[in-house]
């Protein structure tokens, strides 16, 4: 069989990308900010770490986001990394709620507000916002950080459930398919 020519070959199918990106399993965190005297908050898995000295890391929100404008307008953000039992809380910052922030306790900081029970907090400053195609990096410097003991809320292949090392006693860590944002498409087969 011969190989295409990287010239030649068909451009990639954005759900078939979605897809395969969706076998690589990443935490899910809620990500917050303050404008105006308005809390945002969006539910998000693009993120990650970028540097140690100085401490930096990276977020990718969709471009024109309620929750991205205000991170630009305000220039900080906080970074609430859910465990495995919030999966509820991730479904109430993905939706087109009224108010996203109904009913979930908060504490502010300079940053934005920082969700109860979460895994840890990251404090940002941003440093940097690129434009990426259908939405933004936001690179941005660690002001804080805490962290606490639980179990992760992961995302994979279109699923939300939890992880727990070799040898980790507790709940029982199960899988549900996550929910769709209104308007988002399906998940095709592969």
């Amino acid at each position: 069989m011969a190989t295409k020519h990287l010239l030649e070959m068909e451009p990639v199918d954005p759900l078939m990308f979605r897809n395969v990106m969706g076998t690589f399993a990443t935490g899910v965190a809620v990500v917050t900010s303050v404008a105006d005297g308005v809390d945002h908050g969006m539910t998000m898995n693009a993120l990650t770490s970028v540097s140690l000295e100085p401490c930096m890391l990276l977020i990718c929100p969709r471009r024109g986001s309620a929750t991205g404008r205000a991170i630009s307008e305000s220039g900080h953000f906080v970074v609430n990394i859910l465990t495995s039992d919030q999966n509820d809380l991730s479904s109430q910052f993905m939706g087109n709620f009224e108010d996203r922030f109904e009913g979930v306790d908060v504490e502010s900081s300079y940053a934005g507000p920082m969700l109860a029970g979460a895994l840890a907090h990251i404090g940002c400053r941003v440093s940097n916002i690129h434009t990426a195609g259908d939405h933004d990096i936001v690179l941005a410097e660690a002001l804080f950080c805490n962290g606490s003991e639980g179990s992760p809320l992961l995302f994979f292949k279109g699923g939300l459930g939890g992880f727990a090392p070799e040898g980790a006693t507790g709940s029982d860590v199960g899988w549900s398919k996550a929910p769709r944002r209104a308007g988002a498409t399906g998940v095709a087969k592969f």
